[in-house]
């Protein structure tokens, strides 16, 4: 089929790479406005500079309307692909398309929609997760299914390889999911509303943590939260960002340290009390510092204060 293809963050390179080497025609790319990153520098543009490599043609619109796409290559599509792309579609949008749109969404819907499923996942303990191609309407994330593929969610985890994992299988299941709607074969099915639950973008703020929280949230959050915006915690006397670590049981007969006291387990690792276990921290990085082992940022802490810090 003839397809046009929406999408924006890294996620949805996959998807895109997936059609441009399948049988289906991808006539138009629509991704987000180029815009600007930290100090000014230009953010990266995945989606424009695959497109661009793939000799594609893109628009870039600031929110996606009728009349982008009338006068465009997508006016020839059948389809629409959508996965990642960062804003609603208008039905004004999808009603251009023959066959109607489809969705690329990381979680087994109606579990987790919205703007951040994989974080979602991963701190609300969730032992499965996998990605759902939908039949889009204008709703968020609620039309029918049309497939999904499962997959465990190891404790290990983090965010970041748990992404990478998801857009691929998103990009093959999505051409399959095309392969039947050209054929007349797929059968959607009504998601269960009642059972939906939502993820909400993901904040600077949601990393900035204490040791009042139990440990295996805190383990959680920090895969969860990688690489951004990270988990930042007290260490020493001042805030420092968590690299690595993870929630342990305290060894038998040892005393339950109290949230935030700290206790030198080795040259490699400390045991930082929480308010239900310890968690066991492994590399901490300083502001303004190199990533290190927490130990020897705590013996540098006592010899600029001439004291252990507390």
């Amino acid at each position: 089929m003839r397809v046009a293809f929406a999408g924006s963050a890294e996620f949805s390179l996959p998807s895109l790479r997936a059609l441009a080497n399948s049988a289906h025609q991808v006539e138009l790319v629509i991704t987000a406005p180029d815009r600007l990153g930290s100090r000014g520098r230009p953010a990266p543009r995945p989606v424009r500079e695959l497109a661009s490599e793939l000799g594609l043609p893109v628009i870039q619109p600031a929110r996606l309307a009728r009349d982008d796409l009338v006068a465009a290559p997508a006016g020839k599509a059948q389809v629409l692909a959508v996965c990642a792309y960062g804003q609603l579609v208008p039905r004004s949008v999808l009603d251009l398309f023959s066959k109607g749109a489809v969705g690329v969404h990381p979680s087994l819907l109606p579990r987790h929609r919205g703007a951040s499923p994989i974080q979602a996942a991963i701190l609300a303990g969730d032992t499965e997760t996998g990605v759902t191609i939908y039949q889009m309407d204008e709703r968020l994330d609620a039309g029918p299914v049309l497939a999904q593929q499962r997959l465990p969610l190891l404790p290990s985890l983090t965010a970041t390889e748990l992404s990478e994992e998801l857009a691929a299988r998103g990009g093959s299941l999505l051409v399959s999911v095309l392969d039947e709607l050209e054929a007349g074969a797929s059968e959607p099915s009504p998601q269960a509303d009642a059972d939906a639950t939502y993820s909400a973008k993901v904040g600077r703020r949601d990393g900035e943590l204490d040791w009042s929280l139990p440990a295996l949230e805190i383990e959680r959050r920090l895969r969860a939260l990688h690489p951004w915006p990270g988990v930042s915690l007290p260490v020493g006397g001042e805030r420092v960002k968590l690299i690595a670590g993870r929630a342990v049981p305290p060894p038998d007969g040892s005393a339950v340290l109290e949230p935030g006291s700290i206790l030198e387990g080795s040259a490699d690792f400390v045991l930082v009390g929480t308010s239900a276990g310890s968690f066991q921290v492994e590399l901490v990085q300083p502001p303004g510092g190199r990533v290190m082992a927490p130990a020897a940022y705590l013996r540098g802490r006592r010899s600029s204060a001439g004291e252990a810090p507390q």
